[in-house]
């Protein structure tokens, strides 16, 4: 840790078997320490970190919980570092899902936490475990700010005619079911981001953002606000992913149920769980996986490449009708910032009918491990600009929590 330490961020990142945490200074980003627990509440749980740029470390701790993976951290990985552990002055907390009850960071409080709970049939995967993590981080740092971000936020701007569905008005007034979208904060980093890069007020920008990871969503920006977005009720929606289906006919749950004998739990897991490129492939989720596999030729790699990008091509163009004047599509998210294969093939897509051309020789470089951490990747007489910004909500969600410090 050779920078001068100030003030600092606690960040959490709580799923249902992990916490991932850092310590970042909300001003110009710098990460003092990142880590994972992992695999908890089982026998092989783990915990990893490594404070900045030094070599990680890793200690096994056998069936620890969330609240025991946190009483490390406090403990064992920053009680030997005095003034980090001192320098921490807020904590901010990633939530999934904040339904239309939160469009903005939010202090914790005991309500705060009740509505959390009463969102979790929207993200039962989520939910439970950031409450967990709420819980444990509180008892650890009782003395700071609590504060939640949620992935939801960025995308209640929306209209009804892009959040609504066309089912019963009684499920959308009394159960609350409608298009809430995910990966709100990346959206939003995107879009301040580029606006930046093109020298544009945020309310004058317009945008297609791609958050590409195991997770995918697309979100339509008009004038900096979310007009669109491809996740649905829940993050299966939209987009082929890592293990899920993404957009699928409903009557699909129907035909496995009965000619199956399957129940409504199970579809729930193999969509979420068996589904997405995993299946495709039959060989792995990990986009890196497939794109050694398309390039020696795998069938089953080739056509799941082929659908992940159609796919993402569709959603795109489909947004030019949300939008209107698109300034830049945007590639963000651990397959937007390093598969180079699939922007290339969903460009590729998107040349003929709107006249996008990516720069292919500029892209093969466009790689955070290539120092390539943001910039244009398209030709100079693209159409529309095509842009590749390293997403980093962890800041984001630091410079959200330290607004509430008093």
């Amino acid at each position: 840790m050779d920078k001068q330490l100030s003030k600092t961020a606690l960040v959490i990142n709580c799923g249902s078997s992990s916490v991932k945490f850092a310590i970042i200074d909300p001003e110009d980003g710098h990460v003092f320490l990142s880590g994972l627990a992992e695999a908890l509440n089982l026998p092989s749980a783990q915990i990893s970190w490594r404070f900045g740029d030094e070599d990680k470390q890793r200690k096994e701790i056998p069936s620890a919980g969330h609240d025991t993976a946190l009483e490390f951290l406090v403990q064992s990985i920053l009680a030997p570092h005095p003034d980090l552990l001192a320098s921490i002055i807020a904590c901010g907390h990633r939530i999934v899902q904040g339904g239309d009850i939160y469009s903005e960071p939010t202090l914790v409080d005991d309500t705060v936490e009740a509505n959390i709970e009463k969102c979790v049939p929207f993200a039962p995967l989520h939910n439970p475990a950031h409450l967990l993590g709420i819980r444990a981080a509180r008892k650890a740092f009782p003395s700071i700010p609590h504060v939640v971000v949620f992935d939801t936020a960025f995308h209640q701007t929306m209209p009804p005619k892009a959040y609504r569905f066309a089912i019963p008005e009684e499920y959308y007034t009394r159960l609350h079911l409608r298009r809430y979208g995910a990966h709100g904060t990346s959206h939003w980093y995107l879009t301040q981001e580029a606006a930046k890069m093109l020298g544009k007020d945020v309310s004058d920008t317009n945008l297609i953002t791609c958050h590409l990871g195991n997770g995918a969503s697309v979100s339509a920006v008009k004038g900096g606000k979310c007009v669109d977005t491809s996740m649905g009720l829940t993050p299966l929606d939209g987009l082929v992913m890592g293990t899920r289906t993404g957009a699928i006919d409903p009557s699909v749950v129907f035909f496995l149920c009965e000619r199956e004998g399957l129940t409504p739990e199970q579809v729930k897991d193999i969509f979420n769980q068996q589904s997405g490129l995993k299946a495709l492939t039959g060989v792995s989720s990990d986009m890196r996986d497939i794109c050694k596999g398309y390039a020696e030729g795998n069938e089953r790699c080739i056509l799941a490449m082929d659908i992940f990008c159609y796919r993402l091509a569709k959603t795109i163009a489909s947004y030019y009708v949300a939008v209107g004047r698109v300034d830049a599509i945007v590639f963000a998210g651990g397959i937007g910032e390093n598969c180079a294969e699939a922007r290339v093939m969903t460009c590729d897509l998107l040349e003929e009918p709107f006249g996008i051309k990516i720069d292919k020789q500029l892209n093969e470089k466009a790689m955070p491990r290539f120092g390539f951490e943001r910039g244009v990747i398209s030709l100079p007489e693209s159409s529309t600009k095509l842009l590749m910004i390293a997403t980093n909500e962890e800041l984001v969600i630091a410079r959200s929590a330290v607004k509430f410090v008093k």
